[in-house]
């Protein structure tokens, strides 16, 4: 059983089909056909059930892919270690933020590291929080720089870097704007717009909203807090954005409950050995907590 194979089933069981996971490998799909053949008859059972276009997980396959995760992240693990005696502050660096972060947070902290430590290359993806959490949780990546969730996976090493505070707000002609006061009872009898519910600051919202038995009505929904403040902008709805996204064509509504705040920072796998490019990264994040504490 060599990695190359590991890899390719967990590929396919990730991705449902041996043309994407070819893809994602860069092999080609007869190569990826015959390492997975391979580990079958190595393993004397099959691993996938291949039914027209359909490629699912075999009772044997499902016991396998996290037996193979764990082999595989403790591979990786392994290599980093050894890597890391050296010293030297180089490789590759996979980093994911959400497009918020990467937006208002980021870019003056990749300009830092960049210059200080050039040798390393940055995988940046810019992700969704919740599929960058994933990705962490996985072993896919080494740091997520995210919305920071309200109750996370025990595995999970989350650190608090910027704490940002979120504000209901509509057009500057909508009935609400001219109030006030404005409860959230009022707030609810409105359309409004709020990010995925899978997202954590629509939990936030939500969870302010039952601790009085009240529901938003909501009539649209995106993960893109640009393209919600748009739509507020003229005029579809109220919504809760973060104080820096607060523009002067919005009205900042004086809302009758306590402050709402998300928390943003970066996660890591407590299972995971960092590589100093990850390690000398998080130092620069820390720095960041300080000036903004």
């Amino acid at each position: 059983m060599d990695t190359h194979s590991l890899q390719a089933f967990v590929a396919v069981a990730e991705t449902g089909s041996f043309s994407r996971a070819a893809e994602q490998l860069f092999v080609s799909q007869s190569a990826m056909s015959k390492r997975i053949l391979m580990l079958e008859q190595q393993l004397n059972n099959r691993l996938f059930d291949r039914i027209g276009r359909t490629v699912n997980l075999t009772e044997a396959g499902q016991a396998l892919l996290p037996r193979a995760h764990r082999i595989l992240l403790e591979l990786d693990d392994a290599r980093r270690s050894l890597s890391n005696l050296s010293g030297d502050v180089s490789g590759t660096l996979s980093v994911a933020a959400s497009h918020h972060i990467s937006l208002h947070r980021l870019p003056p902290i990749l300009r830092q590291y960049s210059a200080k430590f050039p040798k390393v290359k940055l995988d940046l993806r810019f992700d969704e929080s919740e599929i960058a959490y994933d990705n962490v949780l996985k072993g896919n990546l080494e740091i997520a720089l995210i919305t920071l969730a309200p109750q996370p996976d025990a595995n999970i090493h989350s650190r608090t870097i910027w704490h940002d505070k979120l504000n209901y707000v509509v057009a500057t002609d909508h009935p609400l704007a001219t109030l006030q006061r404005v409860t959230l009872k009022q707030l609810a009898c409105y359309p409004a717009i709020l990010s995925g519910s899978a997202t954590f600051t629509r939990q936030l919202t939500e969870q302010q909203f039952s601790q009085l038995s009240l529901q938003p009505d909501i009539a649209m929904s995106t993960n893109y807090l640009d393209t919600i403040r748009m739509m507020v902008e003229i005029g579809l709805g109220w919504s809760l954005l973060p104080e820096t996204m607060t523009e002067k064509s919005l009205r900042v509504l004086p809302v009758d409950a306590p402050p709402v705040t998300r928390d943003l920072g970066y996660i890591t796998h407590k299972e995971r050995t960092l590589s100093n490019a990850a390690r000398h990264f998080l130092q620069l994040l820390e720095q960041a907590a300080e000036k903004s504490s």
